[in-house]
């Protein structure tokens, strides 16, 4: 039944709810523009004073948002922060209600390949945003992928589990923390002294397994090669709870330097009889500890004190 003359028949909100309506009726396909301002009302120019697209009707809301992270991004807002605003406050819109009812709506190929274009949108200004901080081209690319698919996906998980039920904001900031936790630090980098540089190298890169990441020289015979170790934690402990790492992994006979690196490996014994061959001296043999691990600690070129440990998990 046409609702013509009805007040506001023109307004986005109307017409998105008849192309909803429509869509459940006929099928996203099936429907076409003049099906939809004819259920309204308006003229064929009255739909396009809002909405560019048939799509467009949908993604209105989530749209809006994206493009002010994508301003905030340019801008230099960090890249966390200005994804986060984009689940504040999202109330429940065409979007989700379409996610819900995909099928009945006979949206599958449309909704894959608008997100597509929309998330590699996000992807690029996050990526954008990462090489302006110094990342290099492959990671910031990563990082805007992965970025821009979390914030879709919390979009479609909010939708899929009734929107309405739960706020987007918090499945968002869960998602995002996934990809890199919030705050201001983005790499934890230990910087090491080593006199003998050419050997210290080889130990670590070749001998323990941490590729090469980058490599820099400067003037008067500086230079520096950085090493990929996975991911970076930072463990901080109380001189008890040292003193009790010291005797279950060494029986005392070893105290922890202030700083010791822990390295988290395939197989400990293995990775101890590698090193020890290579030059580590060993300090303590592999163990099984308490909290279901394999430890053992060395001491390793620049006299950087390690500690090798393999997670058995649960018995």
């Amino acid at each position: 039944m046409n609702r013509v003359g009805r007040p506001k028949a023109s307004s986005r909100d109307t017409l998105a709810e008849a192309a909803c309506e429509l869509f459940l009726e006929r099928g996203y396909e099936a429907t076409s523009i003049a099906d939809i301002t004819t259920r309204v009302g308006v003229s064929r120019s009255s739909f396009f004073n809002y909405f560019a697209s048939k799509a467009d009707i949908l993604w209105a809301g989530l749209d809006e948002r994206l493009d002010a992270a994508t301003a905030a991004l340019a801008a230099g807002a960090p890249v966390h922060d200005a994804l986060a605003t984009i689940g504040a406050d999202f109330a429940p819109d065409h979007l989700a209600l379409a996610i819900t009812h995909t099928a009945a709506m006979g949206l599958t190929a449309e909704l894959d390949r608008e997100r597509a274009i929309r998330q590699l949108r996000l992807a690029r200004a996050v990526a954008a945003r990462a090489r302006r901080d110094g990342a290099e081209p492959l990671a910031a690319e990563v990082t805007g992928a992965a970025s821009a698919g979390a914030v879709f996906a919390a979009v479609w998980s909010w939708a899929d589990g009734g929107p309405g039920r739960t706020a987007l904001a918090p499945l968002l900031q869960s998602a995002l923390a996934t990809v890199a936790p919030a705050g201001g630090v983005r790499q934890l980098r230990l910087v090491v002294r080593a006199d003998d540089f050419d050997g210290a190298v080889g130990f670590y890169r070749d001998v323990v397994g941490m590729p090469q990441a980058e490599a820099y020289q400067a003037d008067g015979g500086a230079r520096v090669v950085i090493l990929d170790a996975g991911r970076a934690t930072l463990e901080i402990a109380n001189a008890a709870q040292v003193a009790f790492i010291d005797e279950v992994e060494t029986d005392g006979d070893a105290p922890s330097d202030r700083m010791r690196v822990a390295l988290e490996v395939d197989d400990t014994s293995a990775a101890v009889q590698r090193l020890a061959s290579a030059g580590a001296r060993v300090q303590a043999p592999a163990r099984v500890t308490p909290w279901r691990s394999v430890n053992a600690r060395l001491r390793g070129p620049a006299d950087l004190q390690l500690t090798l440990f393999q997670e058995l998990g649960p018995e």
